[in-house]
C-alpha cells in the first residue's frame, strides 16, 4: 500500500464530509448515533468474535494484563458503548448556539457562535470502545473524524466501524464522516499528524511514548495528556472510613486507567492509625506498596520507594505511599510530581478543602471522592474524547464543547464605521 496516497485520500474524504456534517441538522446526527447503537446491539456476536481474535493475538504477542484488560470488549463494555451513544444523542447540540450578544455604541450587535473544529484525527491504543466514544462526540459536535486505533485492536475496530458506517448511512450522512484507518502500518500515523490541509486537530490517547511522539512531530494542533499520576491525600481531619473506602476504590477499581490513583499521601498526624489499616486493605487486594522511610517504618510489607516511584504511572497493582507534613507538604508534593490530571483530598475541614482545590494545579481536583470519577461519562458529558492536561482550549475530560470553537457574529442594519 502507498501509505501517503492512502492517507491523502482519507484526508480529502474527511474534509468533504466535514462540510456535510457541519450543515446537517441535529436530528440527522442524533439519528446516526441511535442507528449506530442499534447496529452495535445487533452485532454483539460479530464484535465478540472480532475482539477474541485481537485478544488471542495480544496474548501471543505478550501483552501484559493491564493492556489485555483495556483491549477486552466484555458484554458490559458493549452495553456501555450503546448507552454512551444514546446519552450523547440526548445531550444538547452545542453547534450554532449564539451567546454573549451585546449592543455596541455603534448600534451593531456582537456575539459568539459555537462552531465545529472541522476534521479531528484521533490516535489511540488498545481500547476499542474509544472508537465509539470518539465517533459519537465528533459527530454530535458537527465534526468529521479520522480514527487510528492500535494494531492490537484492528479487528475490533473494524467491526465497530462497520456499525458506525451503518448508522451514518441510515441518517443520510456520508460514511466518510467517520473513517477508521484500515492499516496497522505506523507510517499512517506520521501522515495523519502532518496533514494540516485536511486535519484541524489531533487527539492522541495512549501511552506516554505515543503522546510524546505525536506532540513532537505533529504539524497539527494537539489536545493531549502525557500520563495520569493521580494522588489521594488523607488529611488529619479526614473521616477514617471515608478515607479507607476512597483510597481503596481509587487504586483498585481498575488498574489500567489514567484516573487511577498512583500515589497515596497520608498526613503524619494520622499515619500511625491510618497506614496499617490502608496497608491491610491493599495487601488483601494484592497491591504492592512502595513507601517512603516513614511509611516503611509503619508498614513492614512496604518496599522502599525511589525517586522514580513518585513520578510513576504504574497502571498496575503497585502504589507509592508517602507520609507528608500536613496540607502544605501534600500540596508541595502534588505540584512537584503530579501530571496535572486528577488529585483528591479526603478531609472534613472546609478551609483545608478550599485551599486544596485552589492551590493544586490539576485539570480535576476533588474533595472526598475517588479519582476514578474523572471521566466524561461520570461528569455528565455522555462520553469523552480524552482528558486534556493542557491549559489552552480544553482542560479535563473533553466532551462536546471541547470539540468546538467559537467565532464572532455581528448583526447590523446597514451600519458603517465612521
Amino acid at each position: 500500500m502507498d501509505i501517503a496516497a492512502y492517507m491523502a485520500g482519507v484526508g480529502q474524504q474527511a474534509r468533504t464530509a466535514a462540510t456535510a456534517v457541519a450543515r446537517s441538522t441535529t436530528a440527522m446526527r442524533n439519528q446516526a448515533l441511535l442507528a449506530t447503537a442499534e447496529a452495535l446491539d445487533a452485532a454483539r456476536s460479530e464484535l465478540t468474535a472480532a475482539n477474541a481474535r485481537d485478544l488471542a493475538q495480544g496474548r501471543d504477542n505478550g501483552l501484559d494484563a493491564a493492556m489485555l484488560d483495556r483491549l477486552e470488549l466484555t458484554a458490559e463494555r458493549i452495553d456501555g458503548m450503546i448507552e454512551g451513544l444514546r446519552q450523547v444523542a440526548s445531550l444538547p447540540d452545542p453547534i450554532g448556539a449564539i451567546t454573549d450578544m451585546t449592543y455596541r455604541p455603534s448600534g451593531i450587535q456582537v456575539g459568539k457562535m459555537r462552531v465545529p473544529l472541522g476534521v479531528i484525527g484521533i490516535i489511540y491504543e488498545s481500547r476499542p470502545n474509544v472508537t465509539v466514544e470518539a465517533a459519537s462526540l465528533c459527530l454530535k459536535s458537527g465534526n468529521a473524524t479520522i480514527l487510528r486505533g492500535g494494531s492490537e485492536s484492528i479487528h475490533s475496530n473494524q467491526a465497530i466501524a462497520a456499525c458506525v458506517a451503518s448508522g451514518l448511512a441510515a441518517a443520510g450522512l456520508p460514511e466518510t464522516a467517520v473513517q477508521v484507518i484500515n492499516t496497522t502500518d505506523r507510517a499512517a500515523v506520521g501522515e495523519l499528524i502532518t496533514m494540516p490541509e485536511y486535519v484541524d486537530v489531533i487527539v492522541p490517547r495512549g501511552g506516554k511514548g505515543l503522546i510524546e511522539r505525536i506532540s513532537r512531530d505533529a504539524r497539527v494542533p494537539v489536545i493531549k495528556h502525557l500520563d495520569g499520576v493521580c494522588h489521594v491525600y488523607i488529611d488529619s481531619h479526614a473521616d477514617p472510613e471515608k478515607a479507607l473506602n476512597v483510597a481503596v476504590n481509587a487504586k483498585t477499581h481498575r488498574y489500567g486507567t489514567c484516573n487511577t490513583m498512583e500515589t497515596l499521601l497520608v498526613d503524619a498526624e494520622v499515619a500511625d492509625d491510618m497506614l496499617p489499616l490502608l496497608a491491610g486493605a491493599f495487601v488483601e487486594k494484592s497491591v504492592e506498596l512502595r513507601g517512603c522511610e516513614r511509611t516503611c517504618a509503619l508498614v513492614s510489607s512496604a518496599h522502599a520507594a525511589t525517586e522514580a516511584d513518585w513520578e510513576a504511572e504504574y497502571l498496575a497493582p503497585i502504589l507509592a505511599v508517602r507520609v507528608v507534613d500536613g496540607l502544605d507538604g501534600a500540596i508541595a508534593h502534588i505540584n512537584r510530581y503530579s501530571s496535572q490530571h486528577t488529585d483528591s483530598i479526603i478531609t472534613e475541614n472546609y478551609t483545608r478543602a478550599r485551599r486544596f482545590i485552589t492551590e493544586v494545579d490539576s485539570s480535576s481536583v476533588m474533595v472526598n471522592a475517588s479519582t476514578r470519577f474523572a471521566d466524561g461519562f461520570e461528569y455528565g458529558l455522555g462520553a469523552e474524547i480524552g482528558i486534556s492536561t493542557d491549559k489552552i482550549h480544553a482542560r479535563g475530560p473533553v466532551g462536546l464543547e471541547g470539540l468546538t470553537s467559537q467565532k464572532y457574529v455581528v448583526f447590523g442594519d446597514g451600519h458603517i464605521r465612521t
